[in-house]
């Protein structure tokens, strides 16, 4: 039944106007709005649907994961355009910030509504 159909996945935000500037302009994904819907236009012809919630409560598990060539580059990149990662007691980071116990490499952050994002390196 939904073998052929182009499948998006979607998160809220308790602030669209926020979230376009973060996704937009700090992270440089193209972004596109309608009827105070954003629409993250992510590589490989992803569209992620961003919705408002005036009751949001942010993810407690990662909504979206980028993967990377190099994770050092991208949290050195993140880190000049004021991104800051997010720590976990029970996961132990290095001094950037990067979790590296097995798996990919991983660093986790969050945008303006907490949502947990990360950036990961594949093995």
């Amino acid at each position: 039944m939904f073998a052929t159909t182009k499948a998006f996945s979607g998160f809220s935000v308790d602030d669209i106007d926020a979230a376009r500037k973060f996704y937009g302009e700090t992270l440089g994904i193209r972004v596109s709005e309608e009827n105070g819907l954003l629409t993250l236009h992510i590589a490989g012809d992803r569209d992620v649907l961003v919705y408002p919630k005036p009751d949001h409560t942010p993810a407690t598990y990662t909504v979206l994961n980028f993967p990377v060539d190099d994770i050092e580059a991208a949290v050195d990149e993140l880190a000049s355009r004021g991104v800051g990662l997010e720590r976990y007691e029970h996961l132990e980071a290095d001094e950037k910030g990067i979790f590296r116990g097995g798996g990919p490499l991983i660093a986790w952050f969050t945008d303006p509504a907490g949502n947990v994002l990360s950036v990961l390196q594949p093995s």
